[in-house]
């Protein structure tokens, strides 16, 4: 997107992905006053980046609503997620580019450009990267509770919990 200012002096603007702060170059220290403000109104901007990075690759947040999320994957060639669950959420992958070995329960099967699979509720299951370029997919998650702390994890070559 294009931030665009015009006649204007002493100005300070930033713009990320999530954000723009325009402010007086005296005012930017009142950024936690903002930050505050989100806390009280329960938003999360001042906690989550719309892109987060993981050891495998990145994903980033692209739409949010009531018992739905979509997110942008991207993982590294020779990259995988854990071997993992969700009680709460079900998961549809779409392939963009790349290559994608996707293990579902028992069942383990490659994907390439515009190929999809469906991940239900309560399935074990791993995304892997076997190729040499990145993985570009697109998830989408429904279900009553979306939160990333609803992986229940059984392997990681990353060791986290």
């Amino acid at each position: 997107r294009i931030v665009a200012v015009v006649g204007v002096k002493d100005l300070v603007v930033v713009e990320t992905n999530d954000a723009v702060l325009v402010a007086h170059k005296d005012q930017v220290q009142r950024v936690k006053q903002i930050v505050e403000h989100l806390k009280t109104k329960d938003r999360t901007e001042h906690l989550h980046h719309t892109k987060v990075y993981r050891p495998w690759g990145c994903y980033e947040g692209i739409d949010v609503g009531e018992r739905f999320q979509v997110k942008r994957i991207t993982v590294n060639p020779g990259g995988k997620l854990s071997l993992q669950m969700h009680h709460h959420r079900a998961e549809h992958w779409i392939v963009v580019s790349g290559t994608a070995r996707v293990t579902c329960g028992e069942k383990v099967t490659l994907l390439t450009e515009n190929e999809s699979t469906y991940i239900p509720i309560g399935m074990t299951h791993r995304l892997e990267n076997p190729g040499k370029l990145p993985l570009h997919l697109i998830e989408v998650q429904s279900g009553g509770y979306l939160g990333e702390d609803d992986i229940v994890r059984f392997e990681d070559v990353y060791q986290r919990t």
